[in-house]
């Protein structure tokens, strides 16, 4: 980062030491750090600095930092790593539906801190110098457009959260693959590591919008101890080649035993 401009990243947390140390490691790694320690202020020093990255803390005095996140992308595509004192699963999930790119949970290293900002600041990039999007996915009923961003199932728009949207847009690019939840981790989320049921909460928010019986799912099977295989010819779930999530989880678990 020495011959080149460095990336801006703003830093928003209300407590003070906390904010500080961040700074510190960011400022040492050869970022340009600034500060808020509330909504308004970082969103009008977004709006003035255009940042690369934001770092935003979940719990904020009088506006959240989910609602911070959604004005943030809502304004342009910048990233944002969540930091949470939350350990509950559904908080960390909402915080990536609304279009977290990541996030860590407090107490957390400063160093990895580091590390999770240069690594979502390089797939932004690489994003960026990616090539046009394909054409419309079309399998089972449903059209998706990468371009518009829009899918819909039966001609009926689909409301698709930006995770949800890039899963389902992976699996109807891979049909008859099973694609174990490293996998999808890796290309869809774009992390070299994380929690795994982040796949298992999506793949179950995206079943019960694309399948008529999101309990018996056609098109989305589960392939024991593996992951999900997108089936276009919407086969039904037997037991053999497919499983329920939580069976799925356990043989996993069993398989590393």
């Amino acid at each position: 980062m020495q011959n080149e401009t460095p990336a801006r990243v703003l830093v928003v947390d209300d407590d003070p030491t906390v904010a500080e140390v961040v700074s510190g490691y960011l400022g040492r790694a050869g970022f340009a750090v600034d500060r808020a320690a509330d909504g308004p202020a970082a969103l009008e020093l977004a709006a003035a600095v255009r940042p690369d990255l934001v770092l935003l803390d979940l719990m904020l005095p009088g506006m959240d930092g989910l609602e911070v996140c959604r004005r943030l992308r809502a304004a342009g595509p910048v990233p944002v790593i969540m930091l949470t004192a939350r350990g509950d699963e559904e908080d960390r999930i909402l915080g990536l539906e609304i279009g977290a790119d990541d996030y860590v949970t407090k107490p957390f290293s400063p160093r990895e801190l580091v590390l999770r900002a240069e690594a979502v600041l390089r797939r932004a990039r690489s994003r960026a110098d990616a090539p046009p999007p394909a054409p419309a996915l079309r399998a089972a009923g449903i059209v998706l457009d990468p371009v518009a961003r829009q899918a819909t199932k039966d001609g009926a728009p689909l409301a698709l959260t930006l995770r949800e949207f890039d899963l389902l847009a992976f699996l109807l690019r891979n049909p008859g693959r099973a694609c174990g939840r490293e996998e999808l981790m890796h290309k869809v989320w774009g992390w070299e590591f994380g929690d795994l049921s982040t796949v298992t909460v999506h793949v179950r928010r995206l079943r019960a919008k694309v399948e008529d019986d999101p309990a018996r799912p056609r098109f989305i099977q589960t392939v024991w101890g593996v992951g999900y295989r997108f089936d276009p010819e919407g086969g039904i779930e037997d037991g053999t080649a497919g499983t329920s999530d939580a069976a799925t989880r356990s043989g996993e678990a069993g398989s590393r035993e």
